[in-house]
């Protein structure tokens, strides 16, 4: 009985851990949504910039020029620019070759696994309700100081001030109703909210625009010189930490690669619109960094105000009026753009079964996931009514840092995965001599399949190697190279003095991590990538530059605060409660998974009807095939035995 015991549980745990891994596969109709496609690139790219350039550029950029990195700050905003666009490249390609709604969900499950999948997807929902709750506070924030404290001062009056850490000083009534009136109108239907949207943030570019000609026209050049202060008078580690923390203020491109499934045409417009978005934020934020700190020393900025401030202190009162209409319409677009990833993110989970069913219906007239919409804008209003902004903050970072850090890997592991992994369709017939055979239905079935194994030059490793499949030594070396890189960012970030002085082992530590790192590059590069594919954007410098980017996001993960960490964890706790009662148990996946074993079950069958000479005949029959030109034909060596 024991042993009886043992076998059971041995099946059960590893039906479980087959199911958490199991793949996604690409559809063959991957244009065909019940959601509308009509979003141009234009559109597009102004949803990217408006879900970027919010609360970031009116409120970070005073604090961390006066108390963190000085006129620095415009490296600073350089530095965070660059990890961003990394990470935004790895989106775009993922956008061309599955323009879906989900994001980094879709992308990891069709990639790693379902588990993995799930895991990102729940933080993608924290990170974009967070999103839209902070900014909501932002935003009731920066009216509330335009009218001298009277709502705060209202409110308290009626509710008396909160007195616990998590919650803000008192309930955020306007921040609320923010919230409730943005979701209201992005159920009008996503032309009507992307034309909204795209107002605003050409009104937000102008007074962009507007400040950074201003600040210039009227800037001091002693600012940056050692009479003010100096332009690094953090010096370089300044600079470091400055644009850890300016790298909050480029979170948002990821709503471009979600607006995928309602873009005309996702295989250009997305690349383009990262990489234009991108560019105009880094410029402008780097722009108007500069002319702040030009136009007042570092050391008198009021990091509350800091553009208005420093206006005012060249004698442009005036400026204060505009800066504050960019800053709401800002700090709206970047709503908006929350409020428009998150219903859909929700959609795609319950598109696949993970979460509940109804949250996968779209409005047939709006053709906009209305029950999703009314649940975020609830959603969001209560955490926006409650919670403290600053904590909201810390608690959205780590979701968005761990979604960037999978889809850099996942741009690796596809890269270098067999051609027919992502497209296979199994299909069962027996032929004339009543064997069963599997075959490929893509066209690109044709083509040899060299990805994912060791190129001729770098044969020197297969007896390192072994048998590995094709792409197995590729996933393992991208699983070591991140763990290898959170430990070397932790032993970065916690022995600062051991390092500063030398010691013998922190710095053996390091040159090992290092040398691990470089390895498990130097195993991935030696294998062929899959080039077939025919993307009209692919990610330059593959593996390094997805590489850098898992290496950037994990450095600025370990630089978060531990509660933050704790409370991720309890959201965590969450989501496995409903991935292993519900999710694994209703994915779309499961039926997928019962028919695969079925067939497998007919096909032992069959193969102990015929004895051996199944395998000889299917062998022979695939062989004739292949003399007389059937594309089909080619089949890897796995799916025939």
């Amino acid at each position: 009985m024991p042993s009886s015991r043992r076998k059971i549980l041995k099946h059960v745990m590893s039906n479980i851990w087959t199911r958490m891994h199991r793949t996604k596969q690409i559809p063959s109709d991957i244009m065909e949504t019940p959601l509308n496609r009509c979003l141009n690139t234009f559109d597009i790219t102004l949803l990217g910039i408006g879900h970027m350039v919010g609360a970031g550029i009116y409120v970070l950029t005073g604090t961390v020029a006066r108390d963190i990195a000085g006129p620095g700050i415009i490296f600073s905003f350089l530095l965070a620019g660059l990890a961003c666009i990394l990470s935004a490249l790895c989106y775009a390609e993922f956008g061309t070759r599955i323009p879906k709604a989900g994001s980094a969900y879709i992308y990891t499950y069709i990639s790693i696994g379902e588990f993995c999948a799930f895991v990102i997807g729940w933080n993608i929902l924290l990170e974009h309700m967070i999103g839209a709750a902070s900014v909501a506070r932002a935003w009731s924030g920066y009216v509330d100081s335009l009218f001298d404290g009277i709502i705060s001062n209202t409110t308290i009056a009626f509710t008396g001030e909160l007195h616990e850490a998590l919650f803000g000083r008192y309930p955020d009534v306007l921040a609320c109703l923010v919230c409730l009136t943005y979701a209201s109108l992005l159920g009008i239907g996503v032309k009507g909210s992307a034309i909204v949207n795209s107002i605003l943030t050409m009104v937000n570019l102008c007074v962009m625009g507007i400040v950074i000609t201003v600040g210039f026209y009227y800037a001091d050049w002693d600012n940056w010189t050692e009479v003010r202060g100096g332009f690094l008078p953090y010096k370089l580690e300044g600079v470091i930490a400055g644009a850890a923390t300016c790298f909050y203020a480029f979170v948002g491109f990821d709503s471009i690669a979600t607006s995928g499934e309602e873009a005309k045409n996702p295989s250009f417009s997305i690349p383009v619109a990262t990489i234009i978005s991108m560019g105009i934020v880094t410029l402008g934020y780097v722009l108007v960094a500069a002319a702040l700190t030009l136009l007042i020393p570092y050391h008198d900025i009021n990091p509350e105000a800091a553009l208005p401030e420093a206006f005012a202190h060249v004698g442009m009162h005036w400026v204060k009026y505009v800066v504050s209409l960019g800053a709401l319409c800002g700090m709206t677009t970047t709503l908006f753009g929350s409020l428009f990833s998150l219903p859909r993110c929700i959609y795609s989970m319950a598109q696949d079964g993970l979460l509940f069913g109804f949250l996968g219906n779209v409005n047939d007239k709006t053709q906009v996931p209305l029950a999703n919409l009314v649940i975020s804008g609830v959603l969001t209003s209560l955490i926006a009514l409650m919670f403290d902004l600053e904590k909201l903050v810390e608690f959205m970072s780590i979701g968005t840092l761990l979604a960037y850090t999978i889809v850099s890997a996942s741009v690796i592991i596809l890269r270098y995965r067999p051609n027919y992994e992502a497209s296979k369709r199994i299909v069962s017939s027996p032929n004339s001599e009543g064997s069963m055979s599997s075959e490929l239905t893509s066209p690109s079935s044709e083509i040899v399949n060299l990805a994912g194994t060791l190129r001729v030059q770098y044969s020197w490793l297969a007896p390192v190697l072994g048998r590995c499949k094709a792409g197995s030594a590729v996933c393992m070396s991208t699983l070591v190279f991140i763990l290898f890189s959170t430990a070397l960012c932790i032993m970065l970030h916690v022995s600062n003095y051991d390092l500063e002085y030398g010691t013998w082992w922190s710095i053996g530590s390091i040159c090992f991590f290092i040398f691990v790192m470089a390895s498990c590059l130097v195993v991935i590069i030696a294998h062929h990538q899959n080039d077939s594919a025919n993307l009209k954007f692919k990610v330059p410098m593959v593996p390094l530059m997805p590489a850098l980017s898992i290496l950037c996001n994990i450095e600025f993960m370990i630089h978060l605060n531990i509660l933050t960490w704790l409370r991720f964890f309890v959201w965590m706790v969450l989501g496995m409660l409903i991935y292993f009662l519900y999710g694994i148990h209703h994915s779309k996946m499961e039926d997928l998974s019962t028919s695969y074993s079925v067939l497998m079950t007919s096909s032992e069958a069959v193969k102990e009807k015929w004895g051996s000479t199944t395998r000889t005949n299917l062998k022979q029959t695939l062989f004739k095939r292949k003399a007389s030109g059937d594309r089909r034909a080619i089949i890897d060596d796995e799916d025939s035995d």
